[in-house]
């Protein structure tokens, strides 16, 4: 079973271009099942083989995580993770039915999204433009851009130049499974990048080559974790006791726009939710 999990998760890494932390998700959960599998038959017999296993194993699986100490958010990914694998062993003829169906996860009931209120935005854009500095105007320009688009902040720090479409007014966003979407630019935000790239990257450019937006002190990429300190930074100068981070600002997009009426089909393109179900999240909130 060990070789089979690991052609599945080649499948993944190559096929679905799935995240490395996505892929050490499915490792984990599908090594958890591999062992209890394998401790359902004497260690003389070596465990049972993807072809070997029935309905009454994977009962038994499920009352197995279901009796451990887990979240249910947990106990669910891990019978998702198990569903995904019995279902690529199917297509491929590794086994003789798509046992999946047989594993049924606990319903998940996602609380909505945290968002800050109008109040708090204000807050913290006023607060990055406060100052004229270069980093400043740099912060004011990634804040404004993240709270006017609801990219990631992995999307927002992998951003190059040419991302910026200023003819065509649109941003175009690549996420980490290599699919595109294109995220539309309104006037004020279209002027705000030009003025950082005329004026505010070209001081912080070291390197003519370097095809990245937003640039560090030393002339290279900005990190997420060097952004999320600078959210953070902005949040406490301006006294905002609600959790700031980029997702939560993010969110806060989605929030606002549907409450001001904005079309949520509208919404699920712009943020790149594969379902509409999660962008109906954003109604709750």
């Amino acid at each position: 079973m060990v070789e089979d999990i690991r052609l599945f998760l080649n499948y993944l890494a190559k096929e679905k271009k799935c995240s490395k932390n996505t892929l050490d998700a499915y490792h984990n959960d599908l090594s958890q099942l591999a062992d209890y599998i394998a401790s359902a038959k004497s260690k003389e017999a070596g465990g049972y083989e993807v072809e070997e296993l029935g309905e009454e194993h994977l009962v038994s699986y499920m009352l197995f995580l279901k009796g451990k100490s887990y979240t249910v958010s947990t106990v669910a990914r891990k019978i998702a993770a198990a569903r995904t694998f019995l279902k690529f062993m199917a297509e491929r003829g590794k086994v003789s039915k798509d046992l999946a169906p047989k594993l049924t996860a606990p319903r998940v009931v996602k609380a909505a999204p945290k968002a800050l209120t109008v109040a708090e935005v204000q807050r913290l854009l006023a607060e990055a433009a406060r100052l004229q500095t270069i980093d400043a105007r740099r912060d004011r320009a990634m804040l404004e851009l993240l709270y006017a688009t609801g990219m990631l902040a992995s999307e927002l720090m992998s951003l190059n130049v040419e991302d910026l479409d200023m003819n065509q007014n649109h941003i175009k966003i690549i996420n980490q499974r290599g699919k595109s979407r294109v995220i539309p630019m309104d006037k004020r935000i279209k002027d705000l990048m030009k003025d950082y790239i005329d004026s505010v990257r070209m001081k912080l450019l070291t390197k003519d080559k370097e095809k990245a937006l937003f640039l560090n002190q030393r002339g290279e990429r900005l990190t997420r974790q060097g952004f999320w300190q600078i959210v953070q930074s902005y949040a406490d100068q301006a006294g905002i006791t609600s959790k700031v981070t980029p997702r939560s600002i993010r969110h806060s997009f989605a929030v606002h726009r549907l409450k001001n009426g904005s079309d949520i089909h509208n919404i699920q393109e712009i943020l790149g939710h594969a379902h509409i179900s999660t962008t109906k999240s954003y109604k709750q909130a």
